[in-house]
């Protein structure tokens, strides 16, 4: 209840029975030596109590926690010091009743309180005065003179709500790093009401330090569910899509790095950025100076179409003058293309276009890899999210940039696609809008994933690619047998995760819900795929799982195979009955039909034997 009044009601009661405690000292008729005493204390309590109404009732934006923790602390010990000073009222045998259970004691704990509740509220004070002055209080309250953390929050998140604009960025940037140094800490700035002065601080337009060091402090915040859903809460992710628009591109890096913690960590907020438009800044950012489309020329006069069209991705209305300069301009506007206006609907997300000229290479690579991150985790495990990016050319940006990039940007662009292509998979109308074998995204997509499987020498750059190609098996005509290839290539790799990733991939070509299972588990044994898949059987029993799944594939889509014969798959299938098996019922009753159907042609039963072995 005490949360639901405001801070002048708060304020009041204490004030009130400073009141109270004078009237009974006037009234004391034993230890009348002690109440004065008390009441001299009292009396500086009252006199600062009513200096933090006069700054509480004219302070618009007061950063009202200590306050309401510290009020509450000195009313506990005034109420108490009100209780012994009324005992020292009565006379006579009373007064002798009083003397006897009332002692020096007594007095001087009551005392005590009043001199911690008079430290309090000079800290308190002095909190305030600083505020109006300037320069950030780093003293310690008695109220938390068993958690320094508190009040240094205390500290700084006064000032970012109620000081100056300088006072504020040095409390935003200390308080970050005591966000990052552990969980306590994080709990402890959320309690006490640290996020949406730090929101207001970002919504700083004309200040970028400011802006991040709001955003970095709410990025060390953001790491975990609660916490997030506190920062949407107090609607943040509004203010912080806002911010990634319209921002110099240094700002705009540390709000992508918030995006991405606050993404990876809780799907709602996910749902909401999507809501909020997010991924068409990031995928236009991520953009900068990536030519996405090649140069049509066109020497034949302009259409009208084409000219309102140019002047609406411009964001301009067509003149009559522009009109009639078009067979001037013809060979200038011939150069351009859909890249082009790309890259001018960047300026609408970013600062303005000379800043962004201007900026060092690292910055924008730098900004480049935020983006890239903040995109894979909007990505992960959200079809909504990867719709959206398939529908801002993201496919063709992440393409380019993994084609002509190294290193974080390039992982990062790799893991994208990988997420991208796994809510392909979940999602038939995704897969069929963005992965249509003649969509130049799709084709430009998997020409780099290809190009990382059989070029890359990095493992986990591999698998993601691996990954990525499986999840698109559904998408790969009979004809394109060029991606199993590379694939059956990695059965033999020595890296065992990336050989078992090759057969999960190989293992969502050939399973029966993939409509060209039989025509793929072909190609997998015209490629050779057999051999290294028999020596696979041979590792862990986790990598044995997926290399005895794809191999049952194939005894049961293309059992008259001679190169199931020649590598003896019969005779592996029927050890994995007695071991791997024996713990996995569905896998079991799989490898028992596999070895059935092989039993069938290789005992000559079936008359049409064929062989696949190029």
């Amino acid at each position: 209840m005490a949360e639901e009044k405001n801070i002048e009601e708060e304020l009041s009661s204490p004030i009130l029975m400073a009141e109270r405690i004078r009237k009974a000292v006037d009234e004391a008729e034993c230890f009348k030596m002690e109440c004065c005493e008390v009441g001299k204390q009292v009396d500086r309590l009252s006199h600062m109590l009513r200096s933090a109404v006069r700054f509480a009732t004219s302070t618009p934006s007061l950063y009202e926690h200590p306050l309401r923790r510290i009020v509450a602390e000195v009313s506990k010990n005034l109420e108490r010091a009100l209780t012994l000073v009324r005992k020292c009222k009565h006379s006579g045998v009373l007064r002798r009743v009083v003397t006897i259970t009332t002692s020096a004691t007594d007095f001087r704990k009551v005392s005590g309180v009043l001199d911690a509740s008079t430290g309090d509220m000079t800290w308190l004070l002095s909190i305030f005065d600083s505020v109006a002055s300037g320069g950030i209080v780093y003293s310690l309250p008695p109220i938390a003179s068993n958690d320094p953390m508190l009040s240094w929050v205390w500290s700084y998140v006064a000032f970012i709500q109620m000081g100056p604009l300088a006072d504020r960025i040095e409390a935003a940037n200390s308080l970050a790093p005591l966000a990052l140094d552990n969980d306590r800490n994080k709990k402890i700035i959320v309690e006490e009401g640290g996020v949406p002065p730090l929101l207001r601080l970002l919504k700083e337009s004309g200040s970028p330090d400011a802006q991040i060091a709001a955003a970095t402090a709410l990025l060390n915040l953001a790491t975990d569910q609660e916490r997030v859903h506190i920062i949407a809460a107090e609607h943040g992710i509004p203010m912080i899509v806002q911010v990634l628009f319209d921002s110099p591109m240094r700002v705009q890096i540390a709000v992508a790095n918030l995006v991405a913690s606050m993404a990876e960590h809780d799907h709602v907020a996910q749902e909401e950025f999507s809501r909020e438009n997010a991924i068409r800044p990031l995928v236009s950012l991520l953009s900068i100076d990536v030519v996405l489309d090649e140069p049509k020329p066109n020497h034949g006069k302009p259409s009208i179409h084409s000219i309102v069209q140019n002047h609406k991705q411009m964001g301009k209305k067509p003149s009559a003058t522009t009109t009639q300069n078009q067979n001037h301009s013809t060979h200038s506007r011939s150069s351009s293309s859909s890249s082009v206006y790309y890259s001018d609907s960047i300026g609408r997300y970013g600062h303005n276009k000379k800043d962004r000229e201007n900026e060092k290479p690292e910055v924008k690579l730098e900004l480049k890899i935020s983006c890239a991150k903040a995109l894979w985790m909007l990505s992960k495990g959200c079809v909504s999210n990867s719709r959206m990016i398939t529908e801002t050319k993201g496919l063709l940006c992440l393409a380019k940039l993994i084609e002509k990039e190294q290193g974080v940007l390039q992982h990062h662009c790799l893991m994208t696609v990988m997420e991208i292509t796994a809510a392909a998979e979940s999602n038939a109308d995704l897969r069929r809008a963005a992965f249509k074998t003649n969509s130049p995204p799709a084709k430009a997509v998997v020409e780099q994933l290809l190009r990382m499987i059989g070029e890359v020498n990095s493992p986990s750059l591999q698998i993601a690619a691996i990954n990525s190609i499986g999840s698109l098996a559904r998408t790969f005509p009979a004809r394109e047998t060029r991606v199993i290839g590379p694939l059956v290539t990695q059965l033999a790799n020595t890296n065992m995760n990336v050989a078992a990733e090759a057969a999960i991939a190989l293992g969502k070509f050939a399973c029966p819900e993939n409509f060209l299972c039989v025509e793929h588990s072909k190609a997998i044994i015209e490629f050779g795929g057999v051999p290294p898949l028999i020596r696979l059987l041979r590792a862990n029993e986790q990598d044995q799982f997926h290399g005895l799944t794809l191999l049952c594939h194939l005894a049961l889509h293309v059992g008259n195979s001679e190169a199931l014969e020649r590598a003896r798959a019969l005779t592996a299938l029927e050890g994995a009955v007695r071991n791997v098996a024996a713990q996995n019922p569905s896998l079991k009753e799989l490898i028992s039909k596999a070895i059935y159907h092989l039993e069938v042609y290789q005992s000559g039963i079936h008359p049409h034997k064929q062989s696949y072995v190029p």
